[in-house]
């Protein structure tokens, strides 16, 4: 029960920000946080918890099983640095300095309340 967003447009640094809140609570206690937070990582990190809950439901109409959303929790959740997006911008007497746009990898596993801890 995992799911991946690659080179989102946000510096892993503001995207850890709103991680951190988020690690290790419940899936519906998650949403909550990030639909009300301020920040525009916050809906970038909603986009992939929900793809993660849906993902897990899928698995488990797969496999047969039922699934409760409610007892779901966020196990891991990590931000990476994806690659950097090198720009220039001019600068006085003819120089250019170098801008880097930087991009995150955000990685997300779900699991159940009793499936261990």
């Amino acid at each position: 029960m995992k799911a991946t967003q690659r080179t989102t447009r946000q510096s892993p640094y503001k995207m850890r920000l709103v991680v951190d809140q988020i690690r290790g609570k419940n899936v519906n206690e998650a949403l909550g946080l990030l639909k009300f937070s301020k920040k525009h990582a916050a809906k970038q990190i909603e986009k992939t918890l929900n793809s993660a809950v849906a993902n897990a439901e899928y698995k488990a109409r797969e496999e047969n099983e039922s699934i409760d959303v409610d007892t779901l929790y966020i196990k891991r959740i990590v931000v990476n640095e994806g690659p950097k997006l090198k720009r220039f911008m001019p600068a006085a007497q003819g120089r250019a300095t170098p801008i880097r746009k930087r991009t995150s990898h955000v990685e997300i596993v779900l699991a159940a309340r009793g499936e261990g801890r």
